[in-house]
């Protein structure tokens, strides 16, 4: 079990993390929480929402939520924060990938699906939390883009616009929040992942875990700051 040592109580954030249940998500959940900071999270699995809530109990707070869904985000915000804190830090990293295939052969429901949990997912996130952090007065949005919201690929189109859309609504929003509060577009690197193996197979093996990723990840987000408002940076 990691060790690590005690916090005192300024020094502990509130974390939300979409997509908190397997890959990155849960890798940097489990070491925040290591870390002695609160974490609340969402995800599409019931299951392993459940498994999560057992294991971590509260403060923590974990939700089968899909953040695509903006009526869901809606209530799930309102439920959380009546009791809640704001978070310091929200990590939109929920996200899915398209099968790879020329774009003119991905089904119109499939490249809609993947926008709307990609891109519209962060939109319902912010329209439900963004207000109560801005009342706080401090607050850093990390939206989880990609090396492919920087660059291309053949047959991840879809993914592709899908991250570069997440650079340009980050870089739109930085330039709209008030002192005290940024957004920063974070490229995760490549990360032997579930997403990863469904397009590159078991080439993906020859990255890092996302435990081993999480690992040099964790402090690299929790430093982030106002003074890094719009950037797009990458942990490398």
């Amino acid at each position: 079990m990691l060790k690590f040592p005690e916090m005192d109580n300024k020094s502990r954030r509130t974390v939300l993390i979409t997509g908190v249940t397997r890959g990155i998500g849960a890798s940097l959940a489990e070491r925040l929480i290591g870390q002695g900071h609160t974490v609340y999270g969402c995800g599409r699995s019931a299951n392993r929402i459940e498994e999560l809530q057992n294991r971590h109990p509260a403060p923590h707070r974990f939700h089968a939520v899909d953040v695509a869904e903006g009526s869901d985000v809606e209530a799930w915000a309102d439920s959380l924060l009546d009791t809640a804190r704001p978070p310091d830090l929200l990590v939109n990293n929920a996200g899915v990938m398209n099968r790879t295939a020329p774009l003119w052969k991905v089904p119109e429901k499939e490249f809609t699906d993947l926008l709307r949990v990609n891109v519209v997912g962060i939109a319902n996130m912010l329209r439900a939390f963004l207000p109560a952090m801005m009342e706080n007065g401090r607050g850093v949005i990390v939206n989880m883009s990609s090396g492919w919201g920087r660059s291309t690929s053949p047959e991840v189109g879809p993914y592709c616009a899908s991250k570069w859309a997440v650079e340009g609504l980050t870089q739109s929003l930085a330039q709209e929040l008030p002192a005290g509060l940024a957004a920063i577009a974070v490229n995760p690197g490549i990360i032997d992942t579930e997403m990863l193996r469904s397009c590159w197979g078991e080439e993906a093996a020859s990255f890092p875990s996302p435990d081993e990723w999480g690992d040099r990840a964790v402090d690299f987000i929790l430093s982030l700051s106002e003074k890094d408002n719009g950037e797009s940076l990458s942990i490398l």
